[in-house]
């Protein structure tokens, strides 16, 4: 039985969906396809229709958090106040406290070092947001404009990582706050 094209398309936007959330709270290894079609409501056979592999998923659905955090980013770089408000945003306890739905580089960066099939697609994320970070630094004329995106996007990751992995919770507040002290400088 066909389904409609929409229909198809929204279950493979949920597959993509939930393996996004799974993957970035659990790694790429401690999930399992099933888990992510429990999690849709499909079947495991469904998934088959959607992807050749789990392979194929990891490097789909990290293509497709990669774009929506990309598009999320996109009205920052008009300004470096508008740049700042996201940064500010980003180094929250909020943000910490939601891997799930949080920042993929965060999340998965080191699960992608270990990944060899999914790295190009997470180099092209990053090389993204270098380019969005920079560009309020270089429309306002700033010298080393990518340099200081690179030193921004680095201490942000960083911070959250600490954050998340640290048992003290004075601490890891104290870790977010003094990186939004330094950046709002």
């Amino acid at each position: 039985m066909r389904y409609p094209a929409e229909e198809t398309a929204e279950k493979h936007r949920r597959i993509l969906q939930q393996a996004s959330i799974l993957f970035r709270e659990r790694g790429f290894s401690g999930v399992s396809v099933s888990e992510i079609m429990k999690a849709t409501g499909l079947t495991h056979g469904t998934f088959y229709h959607h992807f050749e592999s789990k392979d194929d998923l990891i490097t789909k659905s990290l293509a497709d958090a990669s774009s929506k955090a990309l598009a999320s980013m996109e009205d920052a770089k008009a300004s470096t106040g508008l740049m700042q408000t996201y940064i500010q945003d980003y180094l929250t306890e909020a943000h910490r406290d939601n891997m799930g739905v949080g920042c993929l580089m965060t999340a998965l960066g080191a699960e992608v070092a270990r990944e060899p099939l999914v790295r190009p697609t997470f180099t092209r994320h990053v090389k993204s947001v270098i380019e969005i970070m920079a560009a309020p630094f270089a429309a306002a004329k700033k010298r080393n404009a990518r340099r200081q995106a690179i030193h921004q996007i680095t201490n942000m990751v960083g911070a959250i990582i600490l954050a998340r992995a640290v048992d003290d919770p004075e601490l890891s507040e104290e870790i977010l706050r003094e990186v939004r002290t330094v950046l709002s400088d």
